[in-house]
């Protein structure tokens, strides 16, 4: 079947499955104008009735008019702007691939969708958080500027899963928009001088003191350790104590003698490298992973020179370690 040639004023409106019913503004006062209201065959029916969109005329035979489509490049739709028909677009907002992912995890815990997912708990859970997590930091670690987009989407997966899952609870669950919005108040709340205009905040150091304030009274904390997260890795815990404790007056001398075996003597030092602006958990992490590399060097070199790296003798060990 042809189409006949497309007069001036009819359009194709690519639609997005993410707005749902959205027209362009363009589209609607076209519509204003009169102009017909018809379905491509790709449009789905529901969605078609949504428009009031007539789907069930043979849009490749109409005279004019606006015609919805999932893809202009195809089916009736490609031979109206073949035929001269303006293409319109609805602009879609930063953040709208968000409503795919939450879509695609909807119906991964919906009835049909994939068993394991859909076994899932919060607590089940916990370690891939956990895992995903340290994965995107290594990553930032390595500057793998690939890595990092791919890690953020798997540490975004665990915030849709968890939020999916509470959403299934009865009682005091929650959904994903809530878990938004509550994120959009806290981050208002915590930026007045951005927001409402009510403060000047000039530098960066300012504004973290401003929000530990604003934090510690908007939660009631009655010290300045509350509310911090004990399960994180030692050294990252000393130092967020010591950044809590010294913007609280702390006095830096009582960062030491809390007791005299290695943890204490540990603990003294990654709060005297915290005061110096320095990030005692990266640092390790980074000396560590010196380490390791040298481990490989001394092993890749001993396996060269014909021996089993896996019975090194030391001295051995000091012959291939890498030289400084």
């Amino acid at each position: 079947m042809t189409c006949a040639a497309v007069p001036n004023g009819s359009a194709v409106v690519a639609l997005s499955l993410r707005l749902g019913a959205v027209l362009p503004a363009a589209a609607v006062r076209l519509l204003r104008e009169g102009a017909a209201l018809l379905a491509d065959t790709d449009v789905p029916a529901e969605l078609a009735e949504q428009y009031g969109a007539q789907s069930e005329t043979d849009p490749a035979e109409a005279a004019s008019g606006l015609l919805l489509t999932l893809d202009p490049a195809t089916g009736v739709a490609a031979r109206w702007v073949a035929g001269g028909a303006i293409v319109l677009r609805t602009p879609q907002p930063q953040g709208a691939g968000l409503l795919d992912a939450v879509a695609v995890m909807d119906r991964l815990r919906s009835p049909g969708g994939c068993p394991w997912d859909a076994e899932q708990t919060h607590r089940s859970l916990m370690p891939y958080l956990i895992e995903e997590t340290y994965e995107l930091y290594q990553a930032l670690e390595d500057g793998d500027i690939d890595g990092l987009r791919e890690e953020l989407g798997d540490v975004l997966l665990q915030v849709l899963f968890h939020a999916r899952v509470a959403q299934e609870m009865t009682g005091k669950g929650f959904d994903i928009d809530a878990v938004a919005t509550e994120l959009v108040t806290k981050l208002v709340a915590r930026h007045p001088h951005v927001f409402a205009g009510t403060e000047q905040v000039r530098t960066a150091a300012a504004q973290e003191v401003r929000w530990e304030q604003l934090k510690r009274a908007e939660k009631r904390r009655e010290s300045s350790v509350d509310g911090v997260a004990f399960g994180q890795p030692a050294l990252a815990l000393a130092a967020k104590l010591v950044s809590r404790t010294t913007r609280a007056g702390l006095p830096p001398d009582l960062l030491s003698g809390v007791d005299d075996g290695t943890g204490g003597a540990l603990f003294a030092l990654a709060g005297a490298a915290k005061l110096a602006g320095e990030d005692p958990e990266a640092a390790a992490r980074s000396t560590a992973r010196r380490f390791a590399d040298n481990v490989r060097g001394a092993e890749h070199a001993a396996r060269a020179a014909g021996l089993d790296p896996a019975a090194l003798t030391a001295a051995q060990w000091r012959e291939h370690w890498p030289k400084a």
